[in-house]
Protein backbone atom coordinates (compact mmCIF):
# COMPACT_ATOMS: atom_id res chain seq x y z
CA UNK A 1 0.00 0.00 0.00
CA UNK A 2 1.58 3.27 -1.13
CA UNK A 3 1.57 6.01 1.52
CA UNK A 4 -0.52 9.01 0.46
CA UNK A 5 0.04 12.45 2.00
CA UNK A 6 -1.96 15.63 2.45
CA UNK A 7 -1.60 19.01 4.14
CA UNK A 8 -2.08 18.87 7.89
CA UNK A 9 -4.31 21.95 7.77
CA UNK A 10 -6.73 20.07 5.50
CA UNK A 11 -6.64 16.95 7.65
CA UNK A 12 -7.26 18.67 10.99
CA UNK A 13 -10.28 20.46 9.55
CA UNK A 14 -11.78 17.15 8.40
CA UNK A 15 -11.17 14.80 11.33
CA UNK A 16 -13.25 14.76 14.55
CA UNK A 17 -11.84 16.92 17.32
CA UNK A 18 -13.12 14.86 20.25
CA UNK A 19 -13.95 11.29 21.20
CA UNK A 20 -12.24 7.91 20.77
CA UNK A 21 -11.44 7.12 17.16
CA UNK A 22 -9.17 4.75 15.26
CA UNK A 23 -7.60 7.12 12.76
CA UNK A 24 -5.27 5.94 10.02
CA UNK A 25 -4.62 5.45 6.33
CA UNK A 26 -6.48 2.52 4.79
CA UNK A 27 -8.15 1.31 1.61
CA UNK A 28 -10.71 -1.43 1.05
CA UNK A 29 -8.26 -4.19 1.96
CA UNK A 30 -5.34 -2.79 3.95
CA UNK A 31 -4.35 -0.38 6.70
CA UNK A 32 -1.03 1.28 7.52
CA UNK A 33 0.32 1.15 11.06
CA UNK A 34 3.47 2.83 12.37
CA UNK A 35 6.26 1.44 14.49
CA UNK A 36 9.47 3.03 15.74
CA UNK A 37 12.67 1.02 16.17
CA UNK A 38 16.38 1.42 16.55
CA UNK A 39 18.37 1.35 13.29
CA UNK A 40 19.47 -2.30 13.45
CA UNK A 41 15.91 -3.63 13.75
CA UNK A 42 14.59 -1.20 11.14
CA UNK A 43 17.35 -2.15 8.70
CA UNK A 44 16.51 -5.85 9.02
CA UNK A 45 12.79 -5.16 8.54
CA UNK A 46 13.32 -2.98 5.48
CA UNK A 47 15.64 -5.56 3.89
CA UNK A 48 13.63 -8.72 4.65
CA UNK A 49 10.07 -7.44 4.64
CA UNK A 50 9.23 -8.69 8.12
CA UNK A 51 10.20 -8.02 11.73
CA UNK A 52 12.89 -10.27 13.08
CA UNK A 53 16.63 -10.73 13.40
CA UNK A 54 18.90 -11.29 16.37
CA UNK A 55 17.86 -8.10 18.18
CA UNK A 56 14.11 -8.44 17.80
CA UNK A 57 12.12 -10.19 20.54
CA UNK A 58 8.66 -11.71 20.05
CA UNK A 59 8.19 -12.04 23.83
CA UNK A 60 8.62 -8.33 24.47
CA UNK A 61 5.59 -6.11 23.91
CA UNK A 62 5.81 -4.26 20.59
CA UNK A 63 3.49 -1.29 20.02
CA UNK A 64 1.90 -0.07 16.82
CA UNK A 65 -0.12 3.04 16.09
CA UNK A 66 -2.34 3.70 13.06
CA UNK A 67 -2.20 7.46 13.69
CA UNK A 68 0.91 9.15 12.27
CA UNK A 69 0.99 12.16 14.61
CA UNK A 70 0.52 9.96 17.67
CA UNK A 71 3.61 8.08 16.51
CA UNK A 72 5.45 11.37 16.04
CA UNK A 73 4.64 12.41 19.59
CA UNK A 74 5.70 9.09 21.08
CA UNK A 75 8.94 8.94 19.11
CA UNK A 76 9.75 12.66 19.31
CA UNK A 77 9.70 12.80 15.50
CA UNK A 78 12.23 9.92 15.40
CA UNK A 79 14.53 11.60 17.92
CA UNK A 80 14.08 9.38 21.00
CA UNK A 81 16.58 6.62 21.79
CA UNK A 82 15.72 3.30 20.11
CA UNK A 83 12.98 5.04 18.13
CA UNK A 84 15.18 6.72 15.54
CA UNK A 85 13.58 4.97 12.58
CA UNK A 86 9.91 5.07 11.66
CA UNK A 87 8.36 2.22 9.68
CA UNK A 88 5.04 2.38 7.84
CA UNK A 89 3.73 -1.18 7.87
CA UNK A 90 0.86 -2.35 5.64
CA UNK A 91 -1.33 -5.23 6.81
CA UNK A 92 -4.72 -6.49 5.72
CA UNK A 93 -7.71 -5.04 7.53
CA UNK A 94 -8.90 -8.53 8.43
CA UNK A 95 -5.67 -9.10 10.36
CA UNK A 96 -5.82 -5.66 11.94
CA UNK A 97 -9.31 -6.44 13.16
CA UNK A 98 -8.15 -9.81 14.46
CA UNK A 99 -5.67 -7.92 16.61
CA UNK A 100 -8.37 -5.50 17.76
CA UNK A 101 -10.66 -8.39 18.71
CA UNK A 102 -8.02 -9.84 21.05
CA UNK A 103 -7.15 -6.54 22.75
CA UNK A 104 -7.37 -6.25 26.54
CA UNK A 105 -7.20 -2.85 28.21
CA UNK A 106 -4.01 -2.11 30.13
CA UNK A 107 -6.06 -0.74 33.03
CA UNK A 108 -8.89 -2.42 34.92
CA UNK A 109 -12.39 -1.35 33.85
CA UNK A 110 -15.08 -2.37 36.31
CA UNK A 111 -17.89 -2.15 33.73
CA UNK A 112 -16.14 -4.73 31.52
CA UNK A 113 -14.91 -7.26 34.09
CA UNK A 114 -16.59 -8.76 37.14
CA UNK A 115 -13.50 -8.01 39.23
CA UNK A 116 -9.77 -7.43 38.89
CA UNK A 117 -9.04 -11.15 39.01
CA UNK A 118 -11.17 -11.69 35.89
CA UNK A 119 -9.36 -8.82 34.14
CA UNK A 120 -5.96 -10.27 35.07
CA UNK A 121 -6.98 -13.67 33.68
CA UNK A 122 -8.06 -11.96 30.46
CA UNK A 123 -4.67 -10.26 30.26
CA UNK A 124 -2.88 -13.53 30.85
CA UNK A 125 -4.88 -15.22 28.10
CA UNK A 126 -4.26 -12.55 25.45
CA UNK A 127 -1.09 -11.27 23.81
CA UNK A 128 -2.70 -7.97 22.78
CA UNK A 129 -3.05 -4.76 24.80
CA UNK A 130 -4.96 -1.58 24.00
CA UNK A 131 -4.48 1.93 25.32
CA UNK A 132 -6.42 5.11 24.60
CA UNK A 133 -4.33 8.21 25.20
CA UNK A 134 -4.72 11.90 24.33
CA UNK A 135 -3.89 12.49 20.69
CA UNK A 136 -1.36 15.24 19.99
CA UNK A 137 -0.97 17.95 17.40
CA UNK A 138 2.26 18.37 15.40
CA UNK A 139 3.80 20.56 18.13
CA UNK A 140 3.25 17.81 20.69
CA UNK A 141 0.33 19.43 22.52
CA UNK A 142 -2.50 17.13 23.66
CA UNK A 143 -5.89 17.40 21.96
CA UNK A 144 -9.39 16.48 23.14
CA UNK A 145 -9.42 13.39 20.93
CA UNK A 146 -8.21 9.99 22.07
CA UNK A 147 -5.77 7.93 20.00
CA UNK A 148 -5.34 4.17 20.07
CA UNK A 149 -2.16 2.18 20.38
CA UNK A 150 -1.94 -1.60 20.32
CA UNK A 151 0.68 -3.75 21.96
CA UNK A 152 1.47 -7.32 20.94
CA UNK A 153 3.64 -10.10 22.28
CA UNK A 154 3.95 -13.85 22.02
CA UNK A 155 2.24 -15.83 19.28
CA UNK A 156 0.16 -12.94 17.94
CA UNK A 157 3.26 -10.74 17.71
CA UNK A 158 5.07 -13.48 15.81
CA UNK A 159 2.14 -14.01 13.46
CA UNK A 160 1.93 -10.27 12.80
CA UNK A 161 5.66 -9.90 12.27
CA UNK A 162 6.21 -12.94 10.05
CA UNK A 163 2.91 -13.63 8.29
CA UNK A 164 0.65 -10.58 8.24
CA UNK A 165 2.98 -7.82 7.11
CA UNK A 166 2.55 -7.14 3.39
CA UNK A 167 4.88 -4.17 3.00
CA UNK A 168 7.34 -2.18 5.09
CA UNK A 169 8.35 1.34 4.13
CA UNK A 170 11.03 3.22 6.05
CA UNK A 171 9.58 6.74 6.17
CA UNK A 172 12.28 8.26 8.39
CA UNK A 173 13.48 10.67 5.65
CA UNK A 174 9.89 11.94 5.29
CA UNK A 175 9.67 12.37 9.06
CA UNK A 176 12.89 14.40 9.12
CA UNK A 177 11.73 16.56 6.21
CA UNK A 178 8.40 17.37 7.81
CA UNK A 179 9.92 18.06 11.24
CA UNK A 180 12.27 20.52 9.56
CA UNK A 181 9.30 22.16 7.81
CA UNK A 182 7.36 22.30 11.07
CA UNK A 183 10.23 23.94 12.94
CA UNK A 184 10.89 26.45 10.18
CA UNK A 185 7.40 27.42 9.06
CA UNK A 186 4.85 25.89 11.42
CA UNK A 187 1.88 23.89 10.16
CA UNK A 188 1.13 25.95 7.03
CA UNK A 189 2.81 23.57 4.58
CA UNK A 190 3.24 20.54 6.83
CA UNK A 191 2.50 17.23 5.09
CA UNK A 192 1.19 14.17 6.90
CA UNK A 193 -0.11 10.80 5.72
CA UNK A 194 -3.72 11.07 4.55
CA UNK A 195 -5.92 9.62 7.28
CA UNK A 196 -9.58 9.05 8.06
CA UNK A 197 -11.69 7.48 10.80
CA UNK A 198 -11.52 3.70 10.50
CA UNK A 199 -15.02 2.15 10.19
CA UNK A 200 -15.97 0.00 13.18
CA UNK A 201 -19.77 0.14 13.18
CA UNK A 202 -21.22 -3.31 13.69
CA UNK A 203 -17.90 -4.96 14.46
CA UNK A 204 -18.08 -7.50 17.32
CA UNK A 205 -15.09 -6.00 19.15
CA UNK A 206 -16.45 -2.44 19.31
CA UNK A 207 -18.17 -2.49 22.72
CA UNK A 208 -15.12 -3.78 24.57
CA UNK A 209 -12.56 -1.82 22.58
CA UNK A 210 -14.16 1.61 22.94
CA UNK A 211 -15.34 1.14 26.52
Amino acid sequence: MHLLVEKYTEQVARLPATGKHIIGQFDTERIVVYQAYKPSIADFAAEHGYLGGSEYSYTRMTWMKPNFLWMMFRSGWAAKENQERILAVSIKRIHFETILSQAVHTVYKSHLYADEAVWKRAMAASGVRVQWDPDHNPHGHPTNRRAIQLGMKGSVAQQYAKEWIENIEDITPFVYEQKKELDANGIKNLLVPKEAVYPTTGKPFVNNLFA
